[in-house]
């Protein structure tokens, strides 16, 4: 009989296919597909990767590349497979007020900026670039943080990290002028509904967002698959079966855009056209791909004191998916 894996994941276009029952899954196996969130509760719950990281409640979870890492450095019971869910570009987060005099990365020199967690991947991701990108020192900005770290850290000396009530609006902040700037994947609802005027801090985002990708070759990885070793031990061909299955549901995701009024999007085949047109695929999974975007990811996290040292990208992953 097949064993069944429970996999933990948001709902983003590329994983319907495991909601709906499309992906096939190889012989020998089947899954079981949770739709649960990390911040918004979804069908099947909330806080996936403090639940995979402290209470092992899925066998396989998408997760947190920066959590990912520290747990890694830290000998976390915690593997890895080389599917990455979610990338996210920095520039398109860095959020500031409309009226405001920050113009460009080194304008944030001395300022007040508010993120979710100082080990947040955007978070992570954001500061390395505008140390390593555009010539800022991260460690010259003041961090408000308003969610609880998942794993714990010492701060580098001199960091001020600053920690706001649970709760608190960053938007509202950046209105009264207590924040100069906020960096989120999920600005909160006083943004995104207009109530606080803001604009982003990159005039052309979009280009700039196109240099980082010429520049480098990769869209950042925000989050891996990640799953317990005593699992890949018991089931040495689940991190290739998780792999095809991944493969399978891109596949099937990416032919939902043949359809001209798939999305609520009006021209969403002409954005999957120029969306092509300027970025290729940029969702490669397998170890070689992403290399160096791994090797950036271990060196920031270095940088900013979250892991002890600079590791070889090949600890993360199941041994036996490392020549993919």
């Amino acid at each position: 009989m097949a064993r069944q894996i429970s996999i933990a994941m948001d709902r983003y276009d590329r994983h319907m296919p495991f909601f709906d029952g499309t992906v096939k899954a190889p012989d020998g196996f089947a899954y079981k597909a949770l739709q649960v969130g990390q911040s918004d509760v979804l069908r099947d719950g909330t806080d996936r990767h403090g639940e995979m990281i402290h209470h092992a409640r899925y066998d396989v979870a998408e997760f947190s590349m920066s959590t990912f890492l520290m747990a890694i450095d830290r000998g976390v019971p915690l593997i890895g497979v080389p599917v990455f869910p979610r990338r996210l570009f920095s520039q398109s987060c860095m959020f500031v007020h409309a009226d405001s005099d920050i113009r460009h990365p080194r304008d944030l020199v001395g300022r007040r900026v508010g993120i979710s967690s100082f080990q947040t991947t955007l978070s992570l991701l954001a500061k390395g670039d505008l140390k390593f990108e555009y010539g800022v020192e991260w460690e010259r900005v003041r961090w408000l943080v308003t969610t609880s770290e998942k794993v714990a850290f010492e701060p580098k000396p001199g960091v001020i990290i600053e920690h706001a009530p649970k709760g608190t609006d960053l938007g509202l902040l950046l209105q009264s002028g207590d924040i100069d700037a906020i960096f989120l994947p999920h600005p909160p609802k006083s943004v995104t509904s207009g109530e606080v005027r803001t604009r982003r801090l990159f005039a052309d985002t979009a280009a700039e967002e196109r240099r980082y990708f010429e520049a480098n070759g990769y869209w950042p990885i925000m989050h891996v698959l990640a799953m317990h070793p005593d699992l890949a031990r018991e089931m040495p061909d689940l991190p290739a079966a998780l792999m095809d299955m991944f493969a399978q549901a891109h596949r099937i995701a990416d032919d939902y855009y043949s359809d001209p009024n798939w999305s609520q999007l009006p021209d969403i085949r002409l954005l999957y056209e120029e969306s092509r047109a300027a970025f290729g695929n940029p969702w490669k999974n397998g170890f070689a791909a992403n290399r160096a975007n791994l090797e950036r990811f271990i060196a920031y996290s270095h940088d900013q004191g979250l892991i002890g040292e600079r590791y070889g990208a090949e600890r993360l992953f199941v041994a036996s998916t490392l020549s993919t």
